[in-house]
């Protein structure tokens, strides 16, 4: 198996071999009409029938987390953190400039893909890609998908790598952020105010808690972190 710093290594040589090619490396906007999340919702129960008859062009993007190929026919699954689905990518289907991309990709990148759902034979909605444009390149690797990120400290340490590997740890944040808001939405709702409360105090609080102590070099005192 290639060590990190090699899998590193190749990230950037095909980031510069899609500056070659002429792609932006940096695009600062993408127009989608859905987000993955609400392509499932919307479609994931209608069947192969409906989606032949309807042909439901859309545009969209997320994160890159496979790429299969099996001869003329390549797979990505991207996410948008929420949700996921399947892109079906031929060459014969995608500009050249837009299927030399598509080889350059790896997992982690983020693309924009525009195309029409259809189901596969194994019967999973999909994306047949008609365009694919490229959003961002992931230079560091993700951890390996089936044993995903175990490292309780890294975890912790980059919360940002758990968000993108842990769909259960995602789903807490997100659950917390709705009470939070709820509760806000409740106060404000009966006249309460919100304010921000200094973070250090000139004095400890928290009972028999073990205070974190700083100075203030600036006033020359001596600074308690509070506890709620």
């Amino acid at each position: 198996m290639p060590q990190e710093n090699e899998l590193i290594a190749q990230r950037r040589e095909n980031m510069e071999a899609l500056a070659r090619l002429g792609v932006n490396l940096y695009p600062h906007e993408f127009a989608r009409t859905d987000t993955v999340d609400r392509l499932v919702a919307a479609h994931g129960g209608k069947p192969k029938e409906d989606l032949e008859a309807t042909r439901i062009e859309t545009t969209t993007s997320g994160r890159i987390l496979a790429i299969r190929s099996f001869g003329k026919a390549n797979f990505l699954v991207i996410s948008d953190g929420c949700s996921r689905i399947q892109v079906y990518i031929r060459q014969d289907s995608l500009a050249d400039l837009d299927f030399q991309a598509f080889r350059l990709l790896d997992m982690g990148d983020f693309v924009g893909v525009r195309g029409h759902l259809f189901r596969t034979k194994t019967n999973e909605l999909t994306i047949w890609a008609s365009g694919l444009t490229f959003l961002a390149k992931c230079l560091l690797p993700l951890p390996e998908k089936w044993h995903g990120l175990q490292d309780i400290e890294i975890r912790y340490r980059q919360r940002y790598l758990d968000l993108v590997v842990n769909p259960d740890s995602r789903r807490v944040f997100e659950a917390r952020s709705r009470v939070l808001a709820a509760i806000r939405t409740f106060l404000n709702g009966r006249g309460y105010l919100e304010v921000e409360t200094p973070m250090m105090q000139v004095m400890a609080g928290g009972a028999l808690a073990r205070p974190f102590v700083t100075h203030h070099n600036a006033l020359d005192m001596r600074l308690y972190l509070r506890i709620a």
